[in-house]
Formats: structure tokens, C-alpha cells, sequence
């Protein structure tokens, strides 16, 4: 008797990418893998065994990016690329991750991580984890997948008593592009998983423990937009969020007649990096020594370098700090920069979990401390034209809040001089020829472009990509069009059915 998987998908499933993974999930039913210990060859999916599918999208940082961590407002777009993951129960003790290649160029990925590790104390909480993979760089990747099955048995939701749990992923999300690769595997990992494995989670629940992944096991700083973006995104909407710690509000309607685009500037991001780093310590020094300026009560914790602080003012976010109160009581008292060693001494620590302070280093406080202030009213007003009688009368207005933010991420240290070309090409196409805005987006340092404009903008990107490529010898991928986050898109399963 002969086998074949059958899935019912839901309407707005049967996407083209869809049919392409199911497509690649049989492949590999069909070809067996050589095993990482002995190079045998044997089925990475049992036949007979469903198979729970999870699809999520990366995300374009329309407006808010690096100020999430500082409790801003944020505006994203869940992108039409993404990432899928298929899970299934395996009776070998093992957590497994395949990862296929998706771009030319590239190789399949493979990590396999026998479950009693987590019994003997290696692998038994996330400091060992995030240690773990710390120490084998070429593995890393997996963490931010095979962390999700980690994160839900140290949270208790899971003990894995039923063998082990191998995970198939393919992705259209490019990495290191600054569109939350790694936000999109987390979250697609965590849905499936959870499906697999009969963990109930509610949506910014998911997001959020992905995020613990991330910080806690793949050992990056990021803030919770990325995860709750690709979680709880809907199509054709930004994602409005307020970062306290996450507050979702109403989707921002994105009018008819403008549209929003990537371009990736061909630089490598990522959010485990010394700048986005290092910005990040700087914008929690800010906040300590407003803390202290402002008379607020700070207690030591057990923990060193880190502090606690009595906050009725700003509730512990930097962007609750209004633009005019911090002109008129603080900027003037900040100090452009100082050293590690220098504020330790001073200000005891600060109130990130997440990051540590390296004493031996300077750190820039000042624009650090004042992108969130000013970045979270800069989306304010962005949201606010957006949701106006008339949004069309407010392009050019929109479009220099969009620069505005750009250029308050160069000054924190976060621009690149390709990012800054493809903000120079959209000004130099302008109104005219339908592009009002352009931003870096994300943790900076590279990766994409946001850009705003009317559907008439298509062949001044066009030319952009042509100018950009002339000048770097890199033609940029032009992100366009939007998805359906994941926990609007659904789970699905591939079930075998005997066939005669």
C-alpha cells in the first residue's frame, strides 16, 4: 500500500509560495537525509505521521524601529515574503532543524540536539542555552528555531516525553536584510510547535515568549516589534504597536493611492551587532541619568549592573518623555558620551535586562537618549496623517517624517553610506516622480530602505535599483506587497492517506 499527503488549506492559503512548500515538504519525504553521526541515509519525516505546517512574514519598518525598546509607538508592515516551518513528532530523542536553501548561492543547514541534554543540566535553562549556542557559531542559527521547543519546556508548557521533534524550514525572508528574518523563524517555529505539540498560546503570548528567545537563547537585544509583527500582522495594514511592553492597537489603514516599499541596500544587519548594541546601552544610560536628574527613586537589584527605578513620570520608557520637557529640563544636563567604567561608578546600572555594560568602552548617550523621544512623535503625527479625512494632502509630510527619522539613526551611529544613497536617490526623484519619504529601517547598520510613495513611484524605484547598482555594483531586492501575519494565516497539517 502507497502513501501520499493530502492538506486542506484555507482560502486565502493557496498562495503560490504555499504550493511551493508543500511541494518541498513531500520532496523531502520522498528523498532520504544521511545522518549527521554515521552518513546513512534515512527519511527526515516519517510517512505515516502528520505533519503541522506554520507560515510568518517578515516585516518592513515603516516608521518607529530602534525606539521599540524605549516604549515607542511603531508602524510595520508584515511583508509578503516569509518563512515556513513543518514539525513533526520523531521517536528518536533528538530536536532537529533542516533548514533549505531558498537563494542560489546558498546550502542546507542541519542541527541536531539530542534531548538529553536538557536532562543531564547542558541544555536545562536559558543561560545554558544561550551559552550553548554562543559557543558554536555555525549552529546558531538553529536558535532562534529549536530555541522555541526550548523556551516552552523551560516555561513548563512542554516536557517532550513523546520522543523528540524534528522541524523542516524554508524561507523566503533574505536574512540579515533588516526585514526580521529571525523574528519570522521564531514565530513561524513557535506556531508549529505549539500546534504539533498541543501547546495552547495566545497570539502576543507567542510573540512574546519568541522574543525571550531571541534575547535569552539567541543572545540578541531585540525589542518585541519583529515578533508581534509577524504574529499578529494583518495584510495591507501597518501594525501599530506600543512598545509598554506591547500595547496593540488598531491597524493603520494604508490609504488608497500610497503604498510603502523595501529596498535592500545590500549590507549585511543584524541586531546582535556591536552598534545596534551599543546604541541600545546608550539609550538606557540616558534613561538612568534622567532617572537621576528628575529626583526618581533607584534601588539596586542582585543583579550587577542592573537597577530598578520608581517611575509614576515616564513608567520606565524613554518615549514618554515629551520633545519640550526634555528640552527645557534634561538635554542641556545629558552628556554627549561617557565610559562604561565612568558610568558604573556614577549610576550604579541600568533598568535593560539584556544588555551589559562593557567598562573598558565609550558609550554615546546623547542621541541615543534623544531618537526615541523624538522618534515616538514622529510616528504620533505619522499615524495621525495616515488616519486623517485626507491623507493624500499629507504626503510631503509624511515623507519628512520619514527623513527625519533616518537621520536621527545617523546620528546614534546607525547609517551606512549606502543607506544614505537610497535616501539621497529618493529625494532626488522626489513629489514629481510619486516618492515623498524615505528611512533606514530596523536596528540600522545596513539592511533595507523604507519608502514612501504613490503607485506611480514603481519606475522611480526602478531607476533607483538602476542608480544604486551603478554606483555599488549591488542590485538591490525591491520588497513589495504585504502578508497575512501568522496567526491570521493558521496552521495547517499534511496527513498520510493510503492510496491503493
Amino acid at each position: 500500500m502507497n502513501r501520499k499527503l493530502v492538506v486542506e488549506l484555507q482560502p486565502h492559503q493557496s498562495q503560490h509560495d504555499v504550493d511551493q512548500f508543500l511541494e518541498i515538504v513531500q520532496g523531502v519525504i520522498r528523498e532520504p537525509l544521511a545522518s549527521l553521526e554515521t552518513g546513512e541515509k534515512r527519511p527526515y519525516f516519517h510517512p505515516d505521521r502528520p505533519i503541522i505546517c506554520a507560515r510568518a512574514p517578515g516585516r518592513l519598518d515603516c516608521m518607529g524601529g530602534i525606539a521599540d525598546y524605549s516604549g515607542s509607538l511603531v508602524l510595520e508592515l508584515p511583508l509578503a515574503e516569509a518563512t515556513f516551518v513543518a514539525a513533526q513528532i520523531c521517536e528518536e530523542p533528538v530536536l532537529e532543524a533542516l533548514s533549505l536553501a531558498s537563494a542560489p548561492g546558498e546550502l542546507p543547514r542541519h542541527v541536531k540536539l539530542p534531548t538529553e541534554l536538557i536532562e543531564n543540566g547542558k541544555l536545562s535553562d536559558y543561560p545554558q542555552a544561550g551559552a550553548y549556542f554562543a559557543s558554536r557559531p555555525a549552529d546558531r542559527w538553529a536558535s532562534y528555531s529549536l530555541g522555541t521547543i526550548l523556551a516552552l519546556v523551560y516555561e513548563g508548557k512542554t516536557q517532550l516525553s513523546r520522543g523528540g521533534v524534528r522541524l523542516l524550514i524554508w524561507s523566503t525572508v533574505p536574512e540579515g536584510k533588516g526585514v526580521s528574518s529571525s523574528a519570522a523563524l521564531e514565530v513561524a517555529s513557535m506556531t508549529a510547535v505549539a500546534e504539533l505539540l498541543g501547546v495552547a498560546l495566545e497570539g502576543p503570548e507567542l510573540a512574546l515568549l519568541c522574543q525571550k528567545v531571541e534575547n535569552r537563547i539567541a543572545l540578541a537585544p531585540c525589542g518585541v516589534m519583529d515578533q508581534m509583527t509577524s504574529a499578529l500582522g494583518h495584510e495591507g495594514r501597518l501594525f501599530a504597536l506600543r512598545c509598554q511592553p506591547a500595547l496593540i492597537l488598531p491597524p493603520v489603514d494604508i490609504p488608497p493611492g500610497v503604498c510603502f516599499w523595501g529596498i535592500d541596500s545590500g549590507v549585511r544587519h543584524s541586531v546582535s551587532g556591536a552598534d545596534y548594541t551599543s546604541v541600545r546601552v546608550g539609550a538606557f544610560m540616558g534613561y538612568r541619568i534622567l532617572a537621576e536628574l528628575a529626583g526618581l527613586t533607584v534601588r539596586p537589584t542582585d543583579q550587577p549592573g542592573l537597577v530598578q527605578v520608581d517611575d509614576p513620570r515616564w513608567h520606565g520608557y524613554l518615549a514618554n518623555v515629551r520633545p519640550a520637557e526634555f528640552e527645557a529640563e534634561f538635554a542641556g544636563r545629558l552628556p554627549a558620551e561617557l565610559s562604561g567604567e565612568e558610568f558604573l561608578a556614577r549610576y550604579q546600572g541600568t533598568t535593560d535586562p539584556v544588555t551589559k555594560i562593557d567598562p573598558t568602552r565609550r558609550y554615546n548617550i546623547f542621541y541615543p537618549t534623544a531618537h526615541p523621544i523624538y522618534e515616538n512623535a514622529r510616528v504620533e503625527r505619522f499615524a495621525e496623517l495616515l488616519r486623517s479625512d485626507q491623507p493624500m494632502a499629507h504626503l510631503e509630510e509624511l515623507g519628512e517624517l520619514m527623513f527625519g527619522s533616518h537621520e536621527s539613526y545617523s546620528r546614534c551611529g546607525l547609517g551606512t553610506w549606502q543607506t544614505d544613497l537610497i535616501v539621497d536617490l529618493v529625494k532626488a526623484q522626489g513629489p514629481e516622480r510619486g516618492l515623498f519619504g524615505a528611512k533606514i529601517t530596523g536596528g540600522g547598520s545596513g539592511g533595507c530602505v523604507a519608502v514612501l510613495g504613490t503607485p506611480q513611484g514603481a519606475p522611480a524605484i526602478q531607476a533607483i535599483c538602476d542608480r544604486y547598482a551603478a554606483a555599488t555594483g549591488y542590485r538591490p531586492y525591491v520588497f513589495s506587497g504585504s502578508s497575512p501575519g501568522a496567526i491570521a494565516f493558521g496552521t495547517f497539517c499534511l496527513l498520510p492517506v493510503p492510496t491503493q
